[in-house]
């Protein structure tokens, strides 16, 4: 059961470097220096979109609006941290 806290802590911080490459390519789109028509870059954002608009799409509908300020990547980041640091080794306390 260790091994699967451990595997799933694992999954989280490799989805916490998704979501920063996100956010990363979102800023490299926005100030023009990567082209997002090019087939390659239009692909690349779809797959990370794909698999970071489940949990941030929820939050950003919660949230108030803000301008143009999106600070759900940091609010799923600081979660994602929760769950690693705080959950897991609970459960893990818990098991043993």
């Amino acid at each position: 059961m260790l091994e699967l806290l451990g595997f799933i802590s694992y999954l989280i911080t490799l989805y916490t470097y998704i979501v920063i490459a996100v956010v990363i390519v979102s800023w490299l789109m926005a100030f023009g220096v990567i082209n997002a028509y090019n087939p390659t870059v239009r692909t690349i954002w779809q797959a990370l979109n794909a698999l970071t608009e489940p949990l941030l799409g929820p939050i950003r509908n919660a949230m108030p609006n803000m301008g143009g300020l999106d600070i759900s990547p940091v609010i799923l980041l600081l979660a994602c941290y929760f769950v690693q640091s705080v959950v897991l080794p609970n459960i893990a306390k818990a098991i043993i």
